[in-house]
């Protein structure tokens, strides 16, 4: 009967594809969407020592995240339909409009200066290629007189460039 493939629980059995390429059978308790692809969580079973010489052991079971469908494949008309998933919201609207958009936040380098002459700020936006790394983010308005990189792609609010 179709769906009727749940183990203990209630959670439908998967195949689980091991790190030498081996399938073995569990069950998905849940699945999450992250911003780079799917995670299922698994319970394998297998046995644990009970201690000592290791001669007793016991059933028990191992739950792990996965990358789905990297590792996870589905056991043929089983119901997924009831296991507990969590996906990304959907974008806005106006995320959607504008499309990626830059981090936030700028930093702020020095320039020149030392015996010769005074010391020019610049400031990067924080994903410029041409910001020295390990800059501490800024999170404050940007005064008129700081000059844009010419890495950071844009005039933003009405900076000059360098």
């Amino acid at each position: 009967m179709p769906g009727s493939e749940a183990g203990e629980g209630g959670a439908p059995g998967v195949w689980v594809v091991l790190v030498d390429g081996q399938e073995v059978r569990g069950r998905l308790l849940a699945r999450r969407q992250l911003a780079d692809g799917w995670r299922y969580r698994v319970a394998l079973p297998l046995y644990r020592n009970l201690g000592g010489e290791g001669l007793e052991v016991e059933a028990a079971q191992y739950e792990v995240w996965v990358r789905a469908p990297e590792h996870v494949r589905p056991v043929e008309d089983v119901d997924y339909t009831g296991v507990p998933t969590t996906a990304l919201p959907a974008p806005s609207l106006v995320d959607v409009a504008l499309g990626p958009r830059r981090p936030a936040g700028w930093v702020l380098a020095k320039s020149g200066g030392g015996r010769r002459g005074p010391s020019h700020a610049v400031l990067h936006t924080v994903d410029c290629t041409e910001a020295p790394p390990g800059l501490p983010v800024l999170r404050v308005r940007v005064r008129p007189a700081a000059f844009l990189s010419g890495g950071c792609g844009s005039k933003k609010a009405g900076l000059r460039r360098q």
